[in-house]
């Protein structure tokens, strides 16, 4: 079970001044206090934890955002940055004395140059709001969660956020030009820019995939992409998990780059196909999901030969897609994955490590030992290209001792990631999730270096406390 640090009692006593207080800096309707109002921000994505907050403000601007900062750093009051919510790794868990500051109302594109190839957001811009307001010139904004209808780009640049099309197009972090940041004494700082280049030190890198340990991002330059002449996209069946992680490592030994290249197992293929009806192959125990893009002849050469590495694993079946709509098909499955097992699972856990490819084969055959062990299902989805692993482990909440062999399983999952040469997370952040695992990929000096430098942003560790470090052996932490 995952631990929070103790309340301060004196912030808890000060709860209907610091509301007051909160209601001079911002608009009446900009401050939330009421039980009833605050349990929407109970949890995010990793809903199996959940804490009422002390208040929730929503600013408009990044000079309300600064000012909130201000105010609780002033009197030492946690801070909890949100954006839509959807994390995965409780990285927006609140604390019961903390303040969340949404930013679901900094929602406005301030700009979009296509000349220059950039567009200016506002950090409560969904992901899939940035692609949609460039379209029509041709254009689109490459990183795409699974939840891209609703995360937002806040939330992605803290988290790092990929998605299927990472593989060939990078994650946030490849995609980036510039921040606004604020620090937590509500200093306003201008990171990067509107050029593809910055002088000095790289803020931007150190900022992205920070989750809020070091500021609150309130506006993102982001990089936009002329869109390719077309895509297409093909299924590939086989008998064996393992004979499809080693598909996938021959594919991309090949030096192919597919856009996208995705994995599904049998529970996985059947819920997704109850759920989208894409035609999927119910006969294979294991699945990808392969697109390429460019002209219609570059197309069919990579499809050929991605046809012609698949045909050495006997494969079940191979279909490629001979239209927009069958492609649109394939993907709404994909897209559809985690609301689909949700359909077959009271709950489940969303793990996230990442693998060097060619370990495929092992790490799913164990993945599959470890299911039998602890008596849970387990349907694995994933970003098989760059290796990033979603095993969605399978239980129910309301049985404790089924909740906590989910979590031993996925625990024992993410070792076995660090094991092989892989790492903690790929894209959904370390939050509380992973929190305590940081010792098993990270030396104790490297640890130290990673505190000491949220020490230098956050002195009094304000900005989302108790999430990313192990918690028990820092005096930081404590009440």
């Amino acid at each position: 079970m995952i631990s929070l640090p103790a309340p301060k009692p004196d912030i808890l006593a000060r709860r209907d001044a610091i509301l007051t207080d909160l209601a001079r800096l911002l608009p009446a309707d900009a401050v939330i206090g009421e039980p009833l109002r605050l349990r929407p921000y109970e949890t995010d994505g990793l809903a199996a934890y959940r804490q009422i907050p002390l208040a929730v403000v929503l600013p408009r601007t990044t000079a309300e955002v600064a000012a909130v900062l201000r105010y609780c750093h002033a009197n030492g009051i946690r801070v909890v940055p949100r954006g839509a919510g959807t994390s995965l790794s409780g990285g927006a868990l609140p604390l019961a004395d903390a303040v969340v500051i949404g930013l679901m109302r900094m929602n406005v594109i301030r700009e979009i140059n296509c000349e220059d190839r950039y567009a200016v957001v506002g950090a409560g811009v969904t992901n899939i709001g940035i692609t949609n307001a460039v379209a029509g010139n041709g254009f689109f904004y490459a990183p795409d969660p699974s939840s891209q209808l609703a995360c937002m780009i806040g939330g992605n640049v803290m988290m790092n956020s990929g998605g299927a099309h990472c593989l060939k197009y990078g994650v946030t972090a490849n995609n980036l030009l510039g921040l606004t940041f604020v620090t937590i004494e509500g200093e306003v700082i201008e990171i990067g820019g509107r050029h593809l280049d910055a002088a000095g030190y790289d803020w931007l890198g150190l900022i992205t995939g920070s989750e809020g340990q070091l500021g609150l991002v309130t506006e993102v330059t982001v990089r936009i992409l002329r869109g390719p002449e077309g895509a297409r996209a093909m299924l590939a069946a086989f008998s064996s998990v393992e004979i499809a992680g080693a598909a996938v490592d021959a594919i991309i030994g090949s030096g192919i780059i597919p856009v996208a290249l995705e994995f599904m197992d049998r529970p996985c293929i059947h819920a997704c196909e109850a759920f989208a009806h894409a035609g999927y192959p119910l006969d294979a125990e294991a699945m990808l999901i392969i697109e390429v893009e460019g002209s219609i002849a570059e197309q069919e050469m990579l499809l050929d030969r991605i046809r012609g590495i698949c045909a050495r694993f006997d494969p079940i079946s191979m279909k490629v897609a001979e239209s927009a709509e069958q492609s649109a098909a394939i993907w709404k499955g994909r897209k559809g994955a985690f609301g689909a097992v949700g359909r077959i699972s009271p709950d489940y856990l969303c793990m996230d490590g990442t693998i060097p490819t060619g370990e495929l084969p092992h790490v799913l055959r164990r993945i599959g030992e470890m299911s039998v062990q602890y008596g849970l299902g387990v349907a694995n989805v994933f970003h098989a290209g760059d290796g990033n692993l979603h095993p969605l482990i399978m239980f129910d909440a309301n049985d404790a001792d089924s909740f906590r062999r989910a979590e031993a399983f996925g625990a024992e999952i993410l070792k076995l990631c660090v094991e092989v040469g892989g790492c903690l997370t790929g894209e959904h952040g370390v939050g509380v999730e992973k929190r305590d695992l940081m010792t098993t990929q990270f030396t104790r000096s490297e640890l130290d270096l990673q505190r000491a430098i949220k020490s230098a942003f956050d002195p009094d560790w304000l900005l989302n406390t108790a999430k990313v470090f192990p918690i028990d052996d820092n005096p930081k932490l404590a009440a």
